[in-house]
């Protein structure tokens, strides 16, 4: 029975966060702001200190050094994929009692090693593979943030052998932080994120690995586009070889399709004037609004059901907070914000999402304050 605690949880702890990297020291800062008691292991005694001293949770180390015979509710496992097989089967013959999950990006790998360990075999009913769809581009504790995984999808994926208080038990993980539990099997989200998460990191990775010898100047004149596109290459490699090699076969198949675009293209440019090269590359670029289209906005709401306005904001300080404030007391909602900067000069564009109806409405309001608006 899922029953919530006097500080409105439905985990009652204590929980054990194996990893205190960004993940595990975010799960940790959550759920100690929720009142939890959270303890913390990694192999890195500096990651141990920096997770503990930001407030993530009181250290295993410690705990253990104390004489306390931890008996965890939960057991979470934030360790990179190479070996968190290991570390889920160390859990759960260590801690006989706890519900184990990790939150591993691949599932099927974690799941096939766990089940080929004799000794491990009957402890599965106790395990549950989770992924949270959520993470910043930065790595480590310091990174760390307790509302990292508000509102963000976070996937279950129960085996057979999982048991419903399992299920429960990690499903309590995921709300307790605020995120929107979801279910897949694990073949279906390894199929997912090879196209929804590993794909791009790819994709990113390649287009900023051309920036390496680029020339300044031209790197001067990068706007949002290029920005957006490379945010992910900042991303861990470390982490990433990890995570390409548990879900390669899925991820191939993806890039072979890729590459088949890029041969199309490459073809195409090789001789833009020929007969029917506009149309292919008019074609190649309608297929890709097509499939941008298709990405959920915000709330799960399509992408398009908001309308746009820029607003020109000068390059000093105070002049986002005034534009905020200034929005918020005319009583519209800002949907989404993003800011681009404009090469050359000492100006900022706001680009704000609203619902279409009150787009006039704001850029009315706006006009009248004196903030110039883009049409």
């Amino acid at each position: 029975m899922n029953v919530r605690t006097e500080q409105g949880t439905h985990l009652l702890g204590p929980v054990l966060v194996v990893g205190a990297g960004l993940l595990g020291a975010s799960i940790g800062l959550g759920l100690r702001n929720r009142g939890l008691d959270v303890v913390l292991s990694d192999s890195s005694p500096s990651t141990e200190a920096v997770a503990q001293d930001i407030g993530a949770g009181r250290l295993l180390v410690e705990a253990v050094g104390s004489g306390e015979q931890l008996g965890p509710e939960l057991v979470v496992v934030a360790t990179p994929p190479d070996v968190t097989a290991r570390v889920v089967a160390d859990a759960l013959l260590a801690y006989p009692d706890a519900v184990v999950v990790d939150i591993c990006s691949v599932k099927e790998a974690i799941l096939t090693e766990l089940a080929a360990l004799p000794e491990v075999a009957p402890e599965l009913s106790r395990y549950v593979g989770t992924h949270p769809m959520a993470g910043r581009e930065k790595s480590g504790p310091v990174a760390a943030r307790a509302e990292l995984f508000t509102g963000a999808p976070w996937v279950l994926c129960p085996h057979a052998a999982s048991t419903p208080e399992a299920v429960l038990r990690a499903e309590s993980l995921a709300v307790d932080l605020g995120a929107v539990p979801a279910r897949m099997s694990v073949e279906e989200h390894d199929e997912a994120v090879a196209l929804i998460s590993h794909l791009p990191q790819v994709v990113s990775s390649l287009v900023a690995s051309r920036l390496q010898d680029s020339p300044v100047r031209a790197l001067q004149l990068a706007g949002n586009g290029l920005r957006d596109v490379t945010r992910i290459a900042a991303s861990d490699p470390r982490l990433w070889v990890q995570i390409f090699s548990a879900n390669a076969a899925r991820l191939v198949d993806i890039l072979y399709g890729v590459r088949e675009d890029l041969n199309r293209l490459i073809h195409t440019l090789e001789e833009p004037t020929a007969g029917g090269a506009r149309l292919d590359m008019a074609q190649l670029i309608s297929e890709g609004n097509a499939g941008q289209a298709r990405v959920p906005g915000k709330h799960g709401a399509p992408p398009d059901s908001f309308a746009r306005l820029t607003v020109l904001v000068d390059d000093v300080p105070g002049q986002i907070a005034k534009l905020l404030t200034e929005i918020g007391g005319t009583g519209i909602n800002v949907e989404d914000f993003r800011l681009e900067h404009s090469p050359g000069r000492q100006v900022g564009l706001a680009e704000l999402s609203v619902l279409p109806g009150k787009r006039h409405e704001l850029t009315e309001s706006l006009t009248q304050r004196g903030w110039k608006v883009v049409q």
